[in-house]
């Protein structure tokens, strides 16, 4: 099904972050922008809420704690007794270095798979490229075109006005 979008590009990060808050000041939703660099304050302007990735590490590592703790717990008390030194069976203290690389481990691959996923990075996925110069020099802002509650007219005279040097409409997708 193919989408439409507005897209409109910019020379420079001033006025692009204008034109992020001018969309947004009038209703508009942006669907995403495209920089060479990072830009100060482009998030807050998007409207962006802060990433839940965060929430994916901590949940990971917990897992690979727990995991790592009482595999080895198992391991030492139930399975596989061995009288070293005379230390106890249950000798937690020993499990610490083990325990805190599968800890991070865990933690690491899930934050990155959750990452490329919710980023679409998966392998067959097709990169959807709005505007070329987004790569170099230049940035972009997309807008998509619904066909309810969408002023496309609007939209882009608000652009205009912020600084757009140029803005065109295009259709992603079969």
């Amino acid at each position: 099904m193919p989408k439409e979008f507005l897209v409109a590009t910019f020379r420079d990060e001033d006025s692009l972050l204008e034109g992020v808050r001018e969309l947004r000041v009038h209703g508009f939703n942006v669907y995403d922008v495209y920089t060479p660099y990072p830009v100060h304050g482009l998030d807050e302007a998007m409207g962006l809420e802060r990433s839940r990735l965060a929430w994916v590490a901590l949940a990971a590592g917990l897992c690979g704690l727990c995991l790592a703790l009482g595999f080895q717990f198992y391991v030492a008390v139930f399975d596989w007794r061995l009288n070293v030194g005379g230390k106890p069976d249950n000798s937690m203290l020993a499990f610490v270095p083990i325990t805190f690389e599968i800890t991070v481990l865990l933690a690491g691959l899930a934050t990155t798979a959750a990452f490329l996923l919710r980023c679409r990075l998966y392998p067959g996925a097709r990169a959807v490229q709005f505007d070329e110069s987004a790569t170099e020099d230049g940035f972009a802002v997309v807008l998509r075109r619904r066909k309810t509650a969408f002023d496309a007219g609007e939209a882009r005279r608000l652009l205009e006005e912020c600084g757009a040097a140029r803005v065109r409409q295009t259709v992603v997708g079969s």
